[in-house]
């Protein structure tokens, strides 16, 4: 039984197998595959530099790749952005308040605004410069004002993104530099840096920002020479045409607001001293340190102001020993007999309780008539630290008295955090 139950399963199983078998025959030769792997021993079989030419073959496709990427990267890049333009970038975030002895309004509320702002620089031979700020914020209030101190630097109004400024420099010669833009401020036209206080409020930039030295960005043009031997000459106008106005006007007419300022320097690396005259027509405006009184004066004609700048450094930072710029105007109104003046003192120590950080003093008489009874004031402290190398926090205090004319007393705080990259 045992027997004819095997012999039963061995038929079974040769004749499921015989089909397969069959349909292998009909597909793959096996005496036909037996002879092409013994036509090719030779040829397939394997040595050192079987690999390695495989390999250098892989490589040199690679490479092919990559020089192909590489060209069409260069072929974007030269029609994207220009390879000689640098740009740098900084956001500000500033947060403050202020107080007012007299009065009471919705400016003395908590503000926290913002600034964005793009530098590009551009140069088409190597010596030259294209220089374009692109800005935007939502400064106002006190921190975007005048009247009572408090206006920051790099301020945005707008809150969209505009060209703040732009113009194009050049050498001629070895000594000398020429610029010429439908947007710049002339003190940065000037051979010679009045000050080296570096201020949070606007008011204190310049060794003083009164009338001799203003801040103002119009169509404007100007030459500096600078010797090897640290003198310096310059010279600039800055015209208010439709540039930042609705009235056209034109370049230099008549109608015009015109500034036409000339300076004289001498700089160490210890120290430097400069004087400067500045003619200033049809009511042009651009101080920041000022009284209300003296600025109604200034916009209703012709006036010349004359200033002097000095500054200071020690030798080492990190000591008791502050850097020191000390500036004063004095200013003549045409077909009046008044006269105007303003002085500036700024201390700053650097690296004092920890590395790159900055202590700020400033003391200043806005610029007053000569025949006011009042004695205006305004001062600012601040402490600036570098959290990293790409952020620093400033808080800074600021006040002051009899700016507009009365006695009322202004004191301000802020924080401001700048962010660059």
């Amino acid at each position: 039984m045992k027997l004819f139950q095997q012999m039963l399963v061995a038929g079974a199983s040769l004749s499921l197998l015989a089909p397969v078998a069959a349909q292998a025959s009909d597909v793959v030769n096996l005496e036909e595959m037996n002879s092409y792997a013994r036509s090719q021993t030779k040829s397939s079989r394997l040595d050192s530099k079987t690999f390695i030419n495989e390999v250098s073959e892989d490589i040199a496709n690679l490479k092919g790749r990559v020089d192909g990427l590489e060209v069409k990267q260069r072929e974007f890049e030269a029609g994207g952005f220009s390879d000689t333009t640098v740009m740098d970038q900084r956001v500000v975030f500033d947060i403050g308040a202020i107080d007012l002895s007299e009065t009471e309004d919705s400016s003395e509320a908590v503000k926290f605004a913002y600034s964005y702002r793009a530098n590009l620089n551009t140069s088409f031979t190597g010596d030259d410069n294209m220089y374009i700020r692109i800005l935007s914020g939502n400064h106002s209030d006190f921190m975007a004002s005048t009247d009572h101190g408090g206006y920051l630097g790099s301020v945005g109004k707008s809150n969209t993104l505009t060209v703040d400024k732009i113009w194009y420099q050049f050498p001629v010669g070895e000594n000398n530099t020429v610029w010429v833009g439908p947007k710049i401020e002339n003190y940065y036209m000037h051979g010679t840096a009045p000050s080296i206080y570096k201020p949070v409020t606007k008011q204190f930039a310049l060794g003083g920002n009164g009338n001799a030295y203003g801040a103002s960005t119009d169509t404007g043009a100007g030459w500096a020479y600078k010797a090897d031997n640290g003198f310096a000459i310059s010279s600039n106008v800055g015209t208010k045409s439709k540039t930042t106005t609705t009235s056209d006007t034109g370049l230099l007419t008549d109608q015009s607001k015109t500034s036409f300022a000339t300076q004289i320097g001498y700089t160490q690396p210890q120290y430097a001293v400069s004087a400067i005259v500045n003619l200033k027509y049809n009511g042009w405006a651009d101080g920041y340190l000022h009284t209300k009184q003296a600025d109604e004066s200034v916009g209703n004609g012709n006036h010349t102001a004359y200033g002097l700048r000095g500054w200071w450094r020690p030798d080492e930072t990190g000591t008791a020993t502050p850097s020191i710029t000390v500036g004063y105007d004095t200013t003549e109104f045409e077909g009046s007999e008044r006269s105007a003046d303003m002085w500036f003192v700024g201390l700053q120590w650097e690296d004092l309780l920890n590395p790159d950080d900055k202590v700020g003093l400033a003391l200043a008489q806005p610029t007053k008539l000569d025949n006011q009874s009042e004695d205006p004031f305004a001062w600012e402290l601040y402490y600036s630290y570098k959290a990293n190398d790409s952020v620093t926090v400033t808080p800074t205090i600021f006040g002051g008295t009899d700016r507009e004319g009365d006695s009322e007393d202004v004191f301000g705080a802020v924080v401001q955090t700048v962010f660059k990259f």
